[in-house]
C-alpha cells in the first residue's frame, strides 16, 4: 500500500481530474497517534483505553480541510477517552455507498488495523446501517461514526436530569433503525409462555427479540419525549418573567471549546466549569449581567456546536436551545486560534439556523487572540465586518466587547424624569435594577429621577410620583 503524508500539494477537486495514484492511495496524517510513550504509563492505568484507528473520506474540499476535519476527530476521540493510533484519509469522488471507503481500501484498512493492535475503527463521517455492519465485517473489529463518538461524548458529560435525558433521547433515535442481532437472536421468538418473556404485549404468534427490542426503544423514546417537555416548562416560565419585566437576554453560543464558559465567568463572575476539553458545558447556564452604564441583562451560556452536529441532538435539545432563538442578542464566539475559523463560523450558523435563531442579531467574538496567527485574525477581521477581537485569558478587548453588547440591546422606549417619594425606595432600586438611569438626585422630598425604563415601570413611577419635576 502507497502511504501520501500530509505535506503533498492539494489535488485537483473534481473527481475526474484525480489521476490514478492518488484515488488508489490512502493518506496517512502526521500527528494524529497518541500512542504512549512510555510504557510503564500503563501500569498506573486501572481501565485501559480503546485503541482506535481514524478514517476519513476526502470528497471535496481541499486536503487541508480533510484533515483539520480528523484532526477534530482526533480530539473527539480523546475526549471520549480513546488511544489513537492512526489516522488515514481516503481520497474518492464520493463515499461508497457499501463500505464507505470502498471494498479494496475497507481490506488495506483490515491490515492496518490488525498491524496497529486496534480494537476500534472510527469514520469521521455518519455511516448507513449498512455500511456499518459491511465495513465492521472486513475489519473485524467495532466500526462506530463521528456521529456516534459525538453522542458518547454527551453521555459521559451529562450531569442534569434534563441534559442526561436529552442525551439518552439522542443516543435512542440514532440506536433504533441501527438495532442488530447476532446469531439466534435474529430469529428468536418469545411466543406463549417462554421463560424469561416479557410478558403481555411480547407473547404471540412471532415477535422476533429483534423486534421486541425496536418496540421497547420507541416505548422509551415517547417516554422520554414527554419527560423533556415537561421540564422545560419551568425553563418557560422564567423566560416569561423576564420577558415581562423587559430583561434583555443575550445568549453565548459558538463552536465547542471557543471558549464561551470562560467569557461568561469573567463578565459576571459566575464561576461555571472551564476545561480545555470538548463539550465540556452541556447544561446551560443563565446569569445575570451589566453593561458598563449599569443596565441589567441575563448572559446563558450554551452548549457548543461542531462541524456535523448530529441531527438527533438537535432534535433533543432543541427546549434547551430555545433560549438562543428567543435571545435579543447572539454573542457568536469564534476560537480565533483555530486553522479553519471560518468553518466554525459557518458550522456555528448551520446550527442556528435549523433551531430558527438566523434572524436574531449576531455579535461575532474572536476569542483567543493571545494564541492566534495574526495573519489569520487579520483575514478574519476582513471577511467578519464589525467582530470584536477579546482575549477571556488576558482579558484584552472585554471592555470594547462591554460596550458593544450595550449597543446592541434593545433600547427601552420609556423615558421618565419624576420625583419619587422617600418611601418608594423599591421603585428606584428596579429603575436601577431593570432601566438605563440617566440622572439621579437627592432631593427635599425625594429622588429626583430621570431614566429610560420598561413602559409597565414608567406607569408606576408616574403614579407613585408627587410631582412631575420640571425638565
Amino acid at each position: 500500500m502507497s502511504t501520501v503524508f500530509s505535506e503533498q500539494p492539494d489535488a485537483p477537486d473534481l473527481p475526474g481530474e484525480m489521476d490514478l495514484e492518488e484515488r488508489h492511495a490512502l493518506r496517512r496524517v502526521a500527528g494524529l497517534s497518541t500512542e504512549l510513550q512510555d510504557i510503564s504509563e500503563v501500569e498506573y492505568r486501572t481501565l485501559r483505553l480503546e485503541r482506535v484507528v481514524l478514517i476519513g473520506v476526502w470528497a471535496e474540499g481541499s486536503l487541508a480541510s480533510a484533515e483539520n476535519s480528523l484532526r477534530e476527530l482526533r480530539r473527539l476521540a480523546e475526549t471520549a477517552g480513546s488511544e489513537v493510533l492512526d489516522g488515514l484519509i481516503q481520497r474518492r469522488g464520493r463515499v461508497d455507498a457499501a463500505t464507505y471507503i470502498g471494498s479494496g481500501k475497507a481490506h488495506e484498512l483490515a491490515g492496518i488495523v490488525a498491524a496497529a493492535g486496534a480494537d476500534t475503527v472510527i469514520c469521521d463521517g455518519e455511516l448507513t446501517p449498512s455500511q456499518l455492519r459491511s465495513l465492521e465485517g472486513v475489519v473485524k473489529v467495532k466500526v462506530i461514526d463521528r456521529t456516534a463518538l459525538i453522542l458518547d461524548i454527551f453521555a459521559q458529560h451529562a450531569r442534569s436530569r434534563e441534559g442526561k435525558a436529552q442525551v439518552e433521547l439522542a443516543q435512542l433515535q440514532y440506536m433504533l433503525p441501527r438495532l442488530r442481532g447476532w446469531g439466534e437472536s435474529l430469529s428468536r421468538q418469545a411466543g406463549g409462555r417462554v421463560a424469561g418473556g416479557g410478558g403481555i404485549g411480547t407473547r404471540g404468534p412471532g415477535e422476533t427479540k429483534l423486534e421486541t427490542d425496536r418496540r421497547r426503544l420507541r416505548a422509551r423514546i415517547t417516554r422520554l419525549q414527554k419527560d423533556i417537555n415537561q421540564m422545560s416548562t419551568g425553563r418557560k416560565v422564567q423566560r416569561g418573567r423576564r420577558r415581562r419585566r423587559d430583561v434583555p437576554s443575550v445568549v453565548i453560543a459558538g463552536y465547542t471549546n471557543a471558549g464561551k464558559s470562560s467569557l461568561l465567568n469573567v463578565l459576571t463572575g459566575a464561576g461555571v466549569l472551564v476545561e480545555d476539553a470538548l463539550f465540556a458545558t452541556l447544561d446551560p447556564a443563565v446569569r445575570r449581567a451589566l453593561t458598563p452604564s449599569g443596565r441589567a441583562y441575563t448572559l446563558t451560556d450554551t452548549v457548543g456546536f461542531v462541524r456535523h452536529l448530529p441531527h438527533q441532538l438537535v432534535e433533543a435539545f432543541r427546549s434547551t436551545l430555545e433560549e438562543t432563538a428567543e435571545a435579543d442578542l447572539i454573542v457568536h464566539v469564534v476560537d480565533g486560534s483555530d486553522p479553519e475559523p471560518e468553518a466554525q463560523i459557518a458550522a456555528v450558523r448551520g446550527v442556528l439556523g435549523e433551531i430558527g435563531a438566523g434572524h436574531v442579531p449576531e455579535l461575532v467574538v474572536v476569542n483567543k487572540i493571545d494564541a492566534a496567527d495574526p495573519v489569520v485574525l487579520q483575514a478574519l477581521r476582513a471577511r467578519v465586518p464589525g467582530s470584536i477581537s477579546i482575549s477571556a485569558k488576558t482579558g484584552a478587548g472585554l471592555a470594547a466587547l462591554r460596550d458593544a453588547i450595550e449597543a446592541a440591546l434593545p433600547r427601552l422606549d420609556a423615558q421618565v424624569r419624576v420625583i419619587v417619594p422617600y418611601g418608594r425606595g423599591d421603585l428606584v432600586a428596579r429603575a436601577h435594577a431593570d432601566g438605563e438611569v440617566l440622572h439621579a438626585e437627592h432631593v427635599a422630598d425625594g429622588t429626583l429621577l430621570e431614566a429610560r425604563v420598561p413602559p409597565g415601570l414608567a406607569a408606576q413611577l408616574e403614579a407613585a410620583a408627587l410631582t412631575p419635576a420640571a425638565p
